[in-house]
Formats: structure tokens, sequence, C-alpha cells
């Protein structure tokens, strides 16, 4: 397992880091809560946990903002997105008082809480997988927590390294596979381009044109346009590695979205994960 918990500790103010540190890593934390004027809350996977420090100031969150965003341009408009993703590949959800220009979110003010995700890594956690893919798109679903990103990070190397095929992986926010002046944090594989900050439509135009992948993978599908721009890429031949938010099957026939994006038959397995993180592998339609 992998996790750049230094970076964790980076983002916090000075006071926070050695409270959370004193404990943090070893009870394996997966978010970090702070609200303003409450007790910082550390959530496991066994419950929570509350470290022995004073509330949250409205200084404290801002002091976190600024040093994940260091400022960047396009780090102010993700932060009207409501998430900031931090060195290390940590995100960082936010909430307050949405700005709003022309009916659009523009900002956020008066910052009320942030809820830091922390990211792991877990080489070999997906070794095998890649040769139940089937043959055509492959789509890992799960509810919140279930590990549907951990997972699609190494089964994009299990792919690019087991399989030998071109991966390139569209990711907007930079969490999959965070990158420094240095280089990538995680290991991304011999045969996987990774494209970051454009929006997911975009993205597969631009990689699609530019880098002839067999496989394109993106974490998160959430909107029609997504789904739009999948079918183009699967009209081209080319392969679709995604993770969607639903509980099961069921579940996920139920919204019309997905619904949509099944009835396509682009899409002809599914790996299915559980709150305990593990998962099933499972057929769609005639496939």
């Amino acid at each position: 397992m992998i996790c750049h918990w230094r970076a964790l500790l980076d983002l916090l103010p000075p006071w926070l880091r050695e409270p959370v540190d004193a404990g943090g890593q070893d009870k394996q934390v997966r978010e970090i809560r702070l609200r303003l004027g409450q007790m910082p809350q550390l959530r496991t996977a066994g419950g929570e946990w509350y470290p022995s420090c004073r509330r949250l100031e409205r200084e404290d969150l801002h002091y976190i903002v600024n040093v994940a965003s260091r400022y960047s341009a396009y780090a102010a408009t993700s932060v009207a997105e409501g998430y900031l993703t931090a060195p290390g590949g940590h995100r960082i959800g936010l909430c307050g008082s949405a700005v709003l220009h022309q009916g659009t979110v523009t900002g956020l003010k008066d910052l009320r809480s942030v809820c830091i995700r922390v990211a792991r890594d877990f080489p070999g956690l997906a070794a095998g997988l890649e040769r139940q893919l089937g043959t055509g798109s492959v789509l890992l679903i799960g509810p919140p927590g279930s590990g549907k990103t951990t997972l699609l990070r190494d089964l994009i190397r299990q792919v690019s390294q087991g399989l030998g095929q071109q991966v390139c992986v569209v990711d907007q926010r930079g969490e999959l596979f965070p990158a420094t002046s240095a280089g990538y944090q995680f290991s991304t594989g011999d045969r996987t381009d990774v494209l970051t900050g454009a929006g997911k439509r975009e993205g597969f135009e631009m990689v699609l044109r530019a880098m002839g992948p067999d496989w394109i993978a993106v974490d998160e599908i959430t909107a029609l346009e997504d789904c739009q721009a999948m079918e183009v890429c699967g009209y081209c031949g080319v392969r679709i590695l995604a993770t969607a938010h639903a509980g099961g099957l069921q579940e996920l026939n139920g919204r019309p979205v997905y619904r949509r994006l099944l009835e396509t038959g682009l899409f002809t397995t599914a790996v299915c994960l559980r709150k305990d993180q593990t998962f099933t592998v499972e057929r769609l339609g005639c496939a």
C-alpha cells in the first residue's frame, strides 16, 4: 500500500498535524472532516476517531485551501465545482456559500466545511482481473467508499502491463495519477498516457485524435455528454474503462443516464464492488 502521508499532513494547519499523525496512519484513516466551530473528525473503516485538539476556526479552513490550490487558475475553477486535488492525490471537498454569476457557480465563499479523502494506492489489487474483461468496454460500479477509483487505477496498470495495450487516462482532477514536477506519484504502467485538466468530453476527443489508444479510462461518469463522448470512441474501436456510482446493476439500470449507456451495447462487462471493497465480474447483455 502506498499513501503519501507526509503530503497529507502538509495540507493541515501546523497545530493539527501532530494530533492527526499520532494515530491517523495506523488507524487507516479514509477521511478527515473539518467543520467550522467543531472538533476534527477522522473516519476509518471501523468508525470515527476524534483527535485531542481544539475546534476548527475559519482561518484553518482557508489555510488548507490556500496550501492545496497554490492560487492557480485551474484550482480556482476546481474550487467553483466544490473540490480540489492536492499533492499526493488527496481529494478535498468543500462546502460553503456558492457564488453565482448568470446562474452559474463561479466560486465559493464563507467556507464552512472541508472533507479530505485520503488517497491510497494498492499495486496488484486488480492482478488477474485484466484477463476477465471480455471483448468490449468495462464499467466499474459500486456505492461511495467501495474503492472504485483505487481499483480502476490498478486495473489501468494491469491492462497496460499485463495485456500490453495502450491506455489513455482522462484524469480531469488529477486524482487517479497525481503528478508533481518530478513525475507521477503513483505508477501508471509503461503504456499509459494521462491527460489532466480537461473535461471528460473534451478529453476524450483530444486523446482519441492524438494518442491512438486501445483503451480510454475515466473516473466517475455522471452526465449524458460523458456517455455520448464514450459512444463516439466505441464507434472508433476504442474500449472504455469507466466507473459509475450504483449499488448494483439493478440500481444502475434505474438511472436514465446509465440506462442509455447500457442500451448502446458498448459495455459488455461490469465489475461490481461492495462496501467491503470485494467485487464480482458480471457480463452485460449478450456479451
